[in-house]
């Protein structure tokens, strides 16, 4: 067997004896106008790497919210009359001496209060605290019912004053909602709005972060602890760990580089790789603000994604160019000999990609659309920086001699009496007995991955924010704030609509009741709350406190008094909206799938054309319709993608047993992946699901330009071991190399201070090596049942020059 087989055409040593008319069109106009293209290269990296100044990074609510899910058209349909439930801050106030009834603690509540009062992101109306004017109490009197704020007007601080405060609080049923039931804290609850009204701007959350961290620097001490929980919180505390997040992406860059030199020993060429890809991350960082996009916590993972995924096919294109100086080739000549070779698989395996990302679009979330079009531009922005502007670079630079001669020394000895080690392993797949023993294992794999991937949880499987660690001081915060009110941060919500005034009809309390009944069963509700339970406890109140009372009254009138005192948040301005809270222990996938369960029966079951029941508001009740709509999305997702690489694989290869080497390893990928998540106790969610698509769309790559060089080589009338071992010789080391390299950069962020992005590098790494793995191992053991060498008379007839001529088509 020739070594040099693997690439058919002649040596040409000097550039006058090159036919510059020769190879496709695309290759004409590259190669023949290299200048331009270089000029035009650069002035648009000087403009775009100014604009990636203007790029913000921030996160926006609504845009998490999936909006084409009924639970959610049903909380924005009634979203101004629901004050206060959905983006909202948690401050919990703790004394560390006594009780909150005392001046002191007080003082610092009243100027806490009056603090966040003046943000300019609070929505006003619907803040309480125990000095929320609003915030009220209610008693029975000989004169009938009474009430007022809880804090008095005529409050002075005295012991007096102190005493009814606490008084007031007793009576206000504030106790397990506001107010901690052992008195030692208590809540200001700060409703966030969409937009900041007077400036029409959206919320800057990495500034209201360091707000109500500055917030709490000046009011903690030895005697008052703070504790703050919330969505604005989490995004300010993403947003503040992505400052870390860029040290992992530096060192990951430069283990990247450290590896590709290592195996190069060129630093010119390996400089160029890393160039080309980083020039990709600019054009991209620079376009993002122009098309009005802004990095989030979820996209910013995407320029490092790029990069990854752009080192990838230039350390192939670079290696194939050093080999071919390497054998005397002029530097020029050996870039378009590799250009021809490389760019369609290359072009298919980046499209595959780009389409990895592209399917998240299905998913009707605007977080996860941003992510899935910003990682689609810098895809197609790779196509151009890697497959063409890298090879037109090494035309002009090439490679040191060292390393040329380096890279054919160790392509040297390919006869079957002097094979590699490793590659000579590796090509034991390609026999029967070898072929039949990675299969056979690959099949219990499977079904082993897939026993284990069906327990699979949508949604989060952890208390607290999953986004974080659960040592970080958001969860600790959270953890205090669950443990020591009833009203916990996970909040469900359920709108029942009446006609217009008939909100407080005798049976449509009654109902509401039942549904209250039904939710208190379950094990993950802590609490509810609804006017059907304030009226019953007003109706044992109005009978000296006789729980013989403590029903719903059937006096309208009755009814109509304890609504006139109602919080506002129980029902709305004209009386045709009630509210069902139901305060759950924590927002687990299993959790939110036992309420809504229950409300979606109740509803089906009392849902009449004058009264219905709808589900759902409150960030618990936002959190399950994300759930639902992640559910449905994963598997359409999964099966897009692996239709739209099954039809890129067949275009370019034109065989369907080729197509089936190439994806039947990934589907052993996604299984074992799954099945990791499971061991991992990672649900699918928003932060999780792109991972599941991309390792797809990435994992073939690998594929994809190992059987390349096999089928050109089948097509030669080759055998398949000897057409393998070219394969492995040509673009195999390199698939190790960037296989391994990308495992190990990614695997780095489970150190990451984001949770989220920690489960993100242990799957994409875990992903990278075994879709290394399965193009390695399980493809050429595919291929000894499925691909079959070309009988001698057409490889005579054919030879090589339909790979060499670089079109698209490799093997009939």
């Amino acid at each position: 067997m020739n070594h040099h087989s693997a690439a058919t055409e002649p040596v040409i040593r000097r550039l006058e004896d090159f036919d510059a008319q020769s190879g496709s069109v695309a290759e004409r106009a590259l190669f023949n106008h290299r200048l331009p293209i270089l000029l035009i290269c650069a002035i648009v990296t000087v403009v775009l790497a100014y604009f990636s100044f203007g790029l913000r990074l921030n996160a926006a609510y609504e845009k998490m919210l999936p909006t084409s899910h009924p639970f959610i058209q049903n909380y924005l349909a009634h979203k101004s009359q629901l004050g206060g439930l959905g983006n909202t801050l948690r401050i919990a106030v703790e004394t560390t001496d006594g009780t909150i009834f005392d001046a002191g603690y007080l003082e610092v509540l009243r100027k806490i209060n009056d603090e966040v009062f003046l943000y300019p992101e609070v929505d006003r109306p619907y803040m309480k605290s125990l000095w929320s004017p609003a915030v009220r109490w209610t008693g029975v009197t000989e004169d009938g019912l009474d009430g007022g704020p809880v804090v008095p007007d005529d409050y002075d601080g005295s012991p007096q004053a102190i005493e009814q405060v606490r008084i007031n609080t007793e009576r206000s049923g504030e106790i397990g909602l506001l107010v901690a039931p052992n008195y030692r804290s208590s809540v200001v609850l700060v409703p966030l709005q969409d937009m900041i009204a007077e400036t029409g701007e959206s919320i800057d959350y990495a500034k209201l972060a360091q707000r109500v961290e500055a917030l709490r620097d000046k009011y903690q001490s030895e005697h008052v602890r703070i504790h703050v929980n919330g969505f604005a919180k989490v995004v300010g505390d993403l947003i503040d760990g992505m400052r870390q997040v860029l040290l992992f992406f530096a060192f990951a860059v430069a283990v990247c580089t450290a590896v590709l030199y290592g195996y190069t020993r060129c630093a010119r060429s390996t400089a160029l790789v890393m160039l080309c890809s980083m020039i990709a991350v600019v054009w991209l960082l620079g376009l993002l603000p122009m098309l009005g996009f802004e990095l989030d916590p979820y996209s910013m993972l995407v320029p490092f994604l790029v990069f990854a995924i752009g080192m990838s096919h230039g350390a192939q294109k670079m290696n194939g160019i050093m080999q071919d100086i390497g054998r005397g080739t002029h530097r020029l000549v050996a870039a378009r000999y590799t250009f021809r070779r490389l760019f369609v698989a290359g072009l298919t395996a980046l499209l595959a990609d780009a389409v990895g990302f592209g399917v998240l679009m299905i998913i009707k979330i605007e977080v996860i659309q941003d992510l899935a079009i910003t990682a689609s531009i810098g895809v197609a922005l790779l196509i151009f920086t890697n497959l063409v502007l890298l090879p037109i670079l090494l035309s002009y630079t090439g490679v040191s001699d060292t390393a040329a001669a380096r890279s054919l020394r160790s392509e040297a000895g390919v006869s079957d009496q002097a094979k590699h080690r490793f590659w000579a392993f590796l090509d034991r797949f390609t026999t029967r007995k070898w072929a039949s023993i990675a299969i056979f294992a690959s099949l219990l794999l499977g079904g082993a991955g897939f026993a284990v991937s069906t327990h699979l949880k949508i949604g989060d499987t952890s208390a607290g924010a999953p986004e974080l660690r659960a040592d970080s001081r958001y969860n600790l915060d959270n953890a205090f704030i669950a443990q020591n009110y009833a009203a916990s941060s996970d909040t469900f919500v359920t709108m029942v609509t009446t006609p217009q005034f008939e909100c407080a009809l005798y049976g449509t309390l009654t109902q509401v009741d039942a549904l209250e009944y039904r939710l208190q069963q379950l094990p993950g509700v802590e609490g509810t709350q609804s006017l059907a339970a304030l009226s019953k406890r007003a109706s044992a109140g109005l009978n000296e406190g006789s729980l013989k009372w403590y029903e719903i009254p059937r006096s309208q009138d009755m009814l109509n008094a304890v609504v006139t005192r109602a919080p506002r948040e129980l029902f709305n301005q004209n009386c045709d909206l009630l509210t069902v809270y139901a305060y759950l222990r924590d927002h687990k996938a299993d959790t939110l799938d036992s309420v809504v369960s229950t409300v979606a029966k109740f509803a089906q079951e009392q849902n009449s054309e004058t009264v219905r029941f709808l589900p759902a508001a409150g960030n618990a009740g936002i959190e399950a319709a994300t759930n639902i709509v992640v559910r449905r999305a994963n598997l359409q997702m999964l099966a897009l993608v692996y239709v739209a690489v099954i039809v890129l694989a067949f275009v370019t290869f034109r065989s369907w047993r080729a197509v089936l080497c190439a994806v039947l390893p990934l589907m052993l990928t996604s299984v074992l992946c799954e099945a990791l998540m499971v061991g991992l106790n990672i649900g699918v969610k928003v932060a999780t699901l792109p991972v599941i698509a991309l390792g797809v769309g990435i994992g073939v790559d690998y594929a994809l330009y190992v059987l390349t060089v096999t089928l050109a080589g089948l097509r030669r009338g080759l055998s398949l071991s000897q057409a393998y071992y070219e394969a492995l010789q040509f673009t195999g080391r390199v698939v190790v190399l960037t296989g391994i390299t990308l495992g190990i950069a990614v695997a780095t962020w489970a150190w990451s201070p984001i949770k989220f992005q920690a489960d993100m590098g242990i799957l994409l790494a875990f992903m990278f090596v075994w879709n290394m793995l399965g193009a390695l191992i399980l493809l050429p053991a595919l291929g000894h049942f499925l691909l079959k060498p070309a009988r001698r008379d057409e490889a005579a007839l054919e030879g090589a020059g339909s790979f060499v001529a670089g079109g698209g088509r490799i093997i009939n």
